[in-house]
């Protein structure tokens, strides 16, 4: 239960309102009647817009003028590309600098809004084998753990400017309409999907409708600061879930895709989904959240409408 909500028709700032959380989002505020502005890259064309370019670390700070919250959700996709050096600087660079401008363009206000929410995401923890980390859990190795540190750090302008900050680390959303499921639906249905690697390793998952909520409730919820993971109560197995994904669309999944030729088509983004995050929602059920798909099945359903 939130413990002070935004008031009705509410100013917020959207950075990433075009991508798969963001629209979501973003769709959900309006439908509460609150005000939603889109941070842009092009000239505003209308006044629900607001530009920045973040790789310049430029904003029309007086855009956020009025705003009650700003919520961060930008960055280039983690397995939009393959992972070049240039792209890997590109993950890295997309969030950080976005992340400064608007840290620093939040504490530059003279009447701040009341929460800046800065996304993060699981990958924090790195690879975590069968372990169960929740938000006490140090930092991780490999290349995402580190963009996630670095991304956090970058909002520190609004910390110490006094505006409260929030970080949901977010677990792998499920959709049809991006993101990883949105390309692992159409094999399965086809019945050409299966488990990755041996399936040993655990996928922290939460279904887009969870996700939205999730925010919105630490949006609202007054004692919530820092870091707080944003993933299903109960982390499986990718074997696991792969018998879910065909339980769910009635189609076999016994294909199985070995470890090393992921690696060799992959590259260092293998790691990533071979690796292991066992991911706890401890901060969020202990602020009061509920979720209404905590299990697989339900959230796959959801996800297929």
């Amino acid at each position: 239960m939130s413990d002070s909500s935004l008031p009705p028709g509410s100013r917020i700032a959207i950075a990433g309102a075009s991508g798969l959380i963001g629209s979501e989002l973003a769709r959900s505020l309006r439908a509460d009647g609150h005000e939603v502005v889109r941070l842009v890259r092009h000239a505003p064309r209308s006044r629900d817009e607001v530009r920045w370019d973040p790789q310049r670390q430029r904003i029309d700070a007086a855009g956020l003028l009025g705003c009650a919250a700003v919520v961060n959700l930008a960055g280039a996709g983690v397995a939009s590309r393959p992972w070049t050096e240039a792209y890997k600087k590109q993950i890295r660079d997309s969030r950080v600098l976005g992340t400064a401008t608007l840290a620093e363009a939040v504490a530059s206000l003279d009447e701040p809004p009341r929460v800046f929410v800065n996304g993060s995401a699981i990958g924090f923890y790195g690879d975590t084998g069968s372990r169960a980390v929740d938000e006490s859990a140090p930092p991780g190795d490999g290349f995402l753990s580190s963009v996630c540190v670095e991304w956090e750090e970058a909002t520190a302008p609004a910390q110490e400017a006094g505006v409260r900050t929030v970080l949901p680390r977010t677990g792998l959303v499920v959709s049809r309409a991006g993101g990883a499921w949105a390309k692992l639906f159409p094999l399965f249905k086809a019945g050409l999907g299966g488990r990755l690697g041996d399936g040993r390793q655990y996928w922290s998952f939460i279904a887009l409708h969870d996700e939205v909520a999730a925010i919105r409730h630490l949006m609202d919820t007054e004692s919530v600061s820092g870091p707080v993971n944003l993933t299903a109560p109960d982390p499986l197995t990718n074997r696991e879930i792969t018998e879910a994904m065909g339980r769910v669309l009635h189609r076999p999944a016994l294909l199985a895709t070995p470890a090393p030729l992921m690696r060799l088509a992959l590259g260092e983004m293998s790691g990533e989904i071979l690796g292991s995050q066992r991911v706890l929602p401890t901060r969020l059920l202990e602020s009061g959240f509920t979720f209404a798909f905590p299990s697989i099945d339900g959230t796959l359903r959801a996800a297929l409408g």
